[in-house]
């Protein structure tokens, strides 16, 4: 994928934390081929992160993203140094910018949103937890790739949209915060079915370990769930490269549920 420069900027600022910290054994960024290896003796962490989600926004002033997950090495034995899935992440955050809000989730602890105030403090954090009141609920996906997706995804659309609001900004951290707050359904399904073959992502667009497990394991600590194109857990889905792609659909666990029997194979 094309590389702006923006993205390179925010990728060596959180390259230079990270190694500053002396805490991180190795991390994967969404702009680097390679794992970016750090402390590999003395480290304690793994971080895996999109440092601007969404930068296609940049020219238009919408919004943007920094999203990010932690793992912890084994402390028990030998470390094999294996990509983690998201069942065994510690956290996973995002910040949305620039709207000066900043959402954290942590193992069996909750998801928990921090806002800046008028004096560039964040103040007292607000646990997040999707609402049952299907009133606010919201979709938000991708409606020009509509006709290109599964046909029994396109099927529950027709039954479904016209019951909720439709949102959709373009950066999956802007979009996943009002899921968060209004509760809904936030999709991006594979592509399998484009006039032109050369362009179905059959494995979907999203990347697993930045992007997908990282809504998915907040989503989790706030209620919800989260699932990849054949119904499969996002947090169950082992990584087997860094960059590794996946569908994901993703919020309130009724609308999850629904999805999960229309995908699983039959």
């Amino acid at each position: 994928e094309d590389v702006m420069k923006m993205d390179e900027i925010a990728n060596d600022l959180v390259k230079h934390y990270l190694e500053s910290s002396g805490r991180v054994i190795y991390a994967v960024s969404e702009e680097e081929e390679k794992r970016i290896e750090l402390n590999m003796t003395g480290g304690r962490y793994f971080v895996y992160y999109d440092p601007m989600d969404g930068s296609s926004n940049v020219p238009h002033s919408l919004p943007i993203g920094f999203l990010f997950s932690v793992s912890k090495r084994n402390l028990e034995g030998p470390e094999d140094m294996h990509l983690r899935p998201g069942n065994e992440f510690i956290a996973s955050g995002m910040f949305v910018i620039p709207t000066g809000t900043f959402t954290i989730a942590l193992r069996q602890a909750g998801c928990w949103r921090f806002h800046i105030d008028e004096t560039m403090n964040y103040v007292k954090p607000t646990r997040m937890q999707l609402p049952e009141n299907r009133k606010t609920w919201e979709l938000s996906y991708n409606s020009a790739n509509r006709e290109t997706f599964a046909v029994p995804v396109q099927e529950w659309l027709r039954e479904n949209d016209k019951k909720y609001a439709f949102r959709y900004m373009g950066a999956l951290a802007a979009d996943f915060h009002r899921v968060l707050t209004n509760g809904g359904l936030f999709l991006y399904p594979a592509i399998v079915n484009h006039p032109d073959p050369k362009k179905n992502r059959p494995q979907g667009k999203l990347r697993l370990l930045y992007e997908a497990a990282v809504v998915a394991f907040m989503c989790q600590e706030a209620g919800g769930d989260a699932i990849d194109e054949t119904g499969t857990p996002i947090l169950d889905v082992v990584p087997g490269k860094p960059h590794q792609r996946t569908a994901l659909y993703v919020g309130s666990k009724p609308l999850i549920a629904e999805l999960a029997a229309v995908l699983a194979p039959k």
